[in-house]
Parts: C-alpha cells; sequence; structure tokens
C-alpha cells in the first residue's frame, strides 16, 4: 500500500494500467486486436480488426532489400543509422515539405515509429509531467507515459466529424504539459487535422513552454489534399520532434523502419535513450526504405488513390449493412457507428460480429481511457488497407446484419 493506503502497483503495472491491460488479478490481460484475431482465426472471419496490408510494397523497394542482403549489409548498422537512409529522409523533407533537415545531426533511424515515440517520451518526460493527445489515440500512446511516469491528458474527437473543440484544447495544455502529442494524420480515425488546430498548438506550446511530438506515419496516405506537418508552420520547428516511418507508405510493416527528424539537441536526447532500447534495427532495410523515398511522386499519388477506392469499397458496405460510417480522409481505417444494428456496446458486438457475419473489427473503446469509453460506446474501427477482393467479401458478409435488422422488425 502507499501512504493512501491504495495497492502498490509494481513498474511493469503501472505501464499495463496506462494501457487499459491491467485485469482485476493483476496480470497483464491480453489486447484487444490480439482476442480480435484469434477470434477470426478460430471462426474463418475475415479480419479487418488488424492495421496491415496483404499485398508486397514497390518492387523496387523489395529488390534493395534483397540486394542488400546479397551484399552483405547484414550486420549492426550505425547507431543513428545509415547514411544512405539518414540523407534520404534529409532529401524527402525538403522535397515534400521544404524542410531544410541536417542528416547527421538532425536525423535519427529507428525500430519503426513506435519506437521513436517511446524513445522521445522517456527522453522528454518526468514523473507528473502532463502529456496531452486527441483521443481516441493510438494505444501505445497511454502506455508509454504511464511508463515514463507521465500524467496522459486528452482531448475527445468526436465522431462523426472528429474535429476537435479549440476551447478543450486550450483547457488540456497547461503549464505542467511537457509534451503534445500530435497524431495527424489519424490513427484510428482517420481524420486529418485543419491548418487552424494545428496553429493553436503551436501557439499553446509556446504559451506553456511545452514540446510537440508528432506521429505522422500515414503522411503520404491522405485522400484529399496533401498532409501538412506542423514543424512547417511558423514558429514550430525549435520546439518540434516529427516521426514517421516506411511501412505504411511502402506495405512494409513489419519491416520495422522508423525515423525522426528534429533539432539536434532532440535528437541528441532521444538518442541517449534510443541506444539502450533496441540499439540498433534492420540494417539491410535501411537502404531499401531509402529507395523508397527516394521514388517518384507518381508512386506516392497512386498509393494514395488505391487505398481511396478500397475505403470506398468497404464505406459503402458498411453503409450497406446498416452501420453510420465517418468517411476517413487518410490513413488505414474507418470508423463506424453499429448503434442502428441495435449495438450498445462495441467490444460486445465485436466479440458476436465474426460468428453473426464472419467478420471481425475492434471496438473503439479500445483507443480511449476508461472513463471515457461511454462516448464511444458502439463505434466500431475496421481496416480497409487489403485486396479489394478482400474487402468485397468482407462486406456481403456484412450485408447478412441489414436482412438480420429487417427480418427482426418484421417478426410480430
Amino acid at each position: 500500500m502507499d501512504d493512501t493506503g491504495a495497492p502498490h502497483l509494481a513498474p511493469w503495472q503501472r505501464t499495463a494500467a496506462g494501457a487499459g491491460l491491467l485485469a482485476a488479478n493483476g496480470t497483464v490481460a491480453p489486447t484487444v486486436f490480439a482476442e480480435m484475431s484469434a477470434l477470426a482465426l478460430e471462426t474463418g472471419a475475415v479480419n479487418l480488426g488488424q492495421g496491415f496490408p496483404d499485398e508486397d510494397g514497390p518492387r523496387e523497394v523489395l529488390e534493395a532489400a534483397r540486394e542488400a542482403i546479397a551484399s552483405g549489409v547484414n550486420q549492426y548498422p550505425p547507431g543513428p543509422g545509415m547514411p544512405v537512409l539518414r540523407e534520404a529522409i534529409a532529401r524527402h523533407q525538403r522535397r515534400w515539405y521544404d524542410l531544410e533537415v541536417d542528416p547527421v545531426r538532425e536525423v535519427l533511424v529507428t525500430a519503426g515509429a513506435t519506437e521513436a515515440l517511446a524513445a522521445a517520451i522517456l527522453a522528454f518526460v518526468d514523473t507528473g509531467d502532463e502529456v496531452v493527445t486527441f483521443e481516441p489515440s493510438y494505444d501505445a500512446y497511454a502506455a508509454l507515459v504511464a511508463r515514463a511516469g507521465g500524467v496522459h491528458r486528452t482531448v475527445p474527437l468526436r465522431f462523426p466529424d472528429w474535429v476537435p473543440d479549440p476551447d478543450e484544447l486550450r483547457a488540456a495544455v497547461t503549464d505542467r504539459t511537457r509534451v503534445i502529442l500530435l497524431n495527424s494524420p489519424h490513427n484510428p480515425t482517420g481524420a486529418v487535422l485543419d491548418r487552424e488546430t494545428l496553429e493553436l498548438v503551436v501557439e499553446l506550446a509556446h504559451r506553456h513552454d511545452a514540446l510537440i511530438v508528432t506521429d505522422e506515419v500515414y503522411e503520404h496516405l491522405v485522400f484529399d489534399g496533401r498532409h501538412v506537418p506542423i514543424a512547417t508552420l511558423p514558429g514550430a520547428w525549435q520546439r518540434t520532434v516529427s516521426i514517421s516511418s516506411g511501412g505504411k507508405t511502402f506495405n512494409t510493416t513489419g519491416w520495422k523502419i522508423g525515423w525522426l527528424t528534429g533539432p539536434a539537441h532532440f535528437v541528441t536526447a532521444v538518442l541517449a535513450v534510443k541506444q539502450y532500447l533496441t540499439f540498433v534495427n534492420g540494417a539491410p532495410f535501411q537502404p531499401a526504405i531509402a529507395a523508397g523515398l527516394d521514388l517518384s511522386h507518381t508512386y506516392f499519388a497512386d498509393a494514395a488513390a488505391a487505398l481511396a477506392a478500397k475505403r470506398d469499397v468497404l464505406v459503402r458496405g458498411l453503409d450497406a449493412a446498416g452501420f453510420t460510417t465517418a468517411v476517413p480522409r487518410s490513413g488505414y481505417f474507418a470508423v463506424a457507428d453499429a448503434a442502428p444494428l441495435g449495438a450498445s456496446d462495441a467490444a460486445a458486438f465485436c466479440r458476436e460480429l465474426p460468428r453473426r457475419a464472419g467478420v471481425v473489427g475492434v471496438p473503439v473503446t479500445a483507443f480511449v481511457h476508461p472513463d471515457r469509453r461511454d462516448s464511444v460506446r458502439t463505434l466500431v474501427r475496421f481496416a480497409f488497407c487489403k485486396r479489394r477482393e478482400v474487402l468485397e467479401e468482407a462486406s456481403a458478409r456484412l450485408a447478412s446484419l441489414s436482412r438480420q435488422r429487417g427480418a427482426d422488425a418484421r417478426r410480430p
């Protein structure tokens, strides 16, 4: 017990609690993602719960990895990342965003974006520091903040428009705020934060002397317009660490090649933590992702257009099944409200869905703090980063929900 009489939690238990994974008996409960994937295997359902593509990335990227392996690029790379990739990242930032980045001092290669986020939070957040995110949010955020000893504050994004209330954002950011953790394009909602919101974040960061850490892994998967990194806004660069990765852009999520860019003193601080996490990773995949970053504009435009077409297939299927669907502007996922189908609890609905309709989704309650789950209690996230025929099969299966609903309505 601590001084208040509350049970003492070990550090690993605090981390699990921050992620919403601490069971009543003190053990770690499986994530809802693991549970739903197991249900998909058990029932033969189409798994639209996990966010990974089922098609390989561009030939040039895959061939570059094979060539690197064959030529002996199989040992530890340099701690900050291979020069070929750091230079490609710097070129990428200049090419797409007119950001001049020093590849030696202002770029760090990481084991995916998640390690970059972990190292940044552990580097900058101390016990009692507050971290502000929008919510729903990627499930790692709460766990990482808890592991650092920080306090997680959230600003709600509300279905179906997912637009934050500026006053709620102003109220959340205070002098206790150490980091504003910004995820845009956003997972799980597919929202893209508008310029007014980005400008307000910069204003608040200056007013309260907070850092901005971004998660921009879907930067090239925006379906209408182009991604605007907050680091490009006036006054933002000097207090921003920008994080991205190659997994989503090049359909190589299993390679776990991520990176961050920012002022040299921030990069040095993150490297001090990162070198004791993975140390280094993915030697042959680093030159391959470098090759991907140098692909033509056509590749990036075509990748976004192809994913937008898949989005449309799934959204049509969800609407036809009776869901109310928020059309995502980016990313891999669509969020749909199952309330019109009679659902009152998304978690229970998702556990039943594989047997009712042969499809797996994930309840959005997995992406919010327990005390806010009522606000998303009937919302379900579905992944559309799958082959078109898989999405068409899922849509056909989901159509049975509408038929079931109609039959129930006709019963005397």
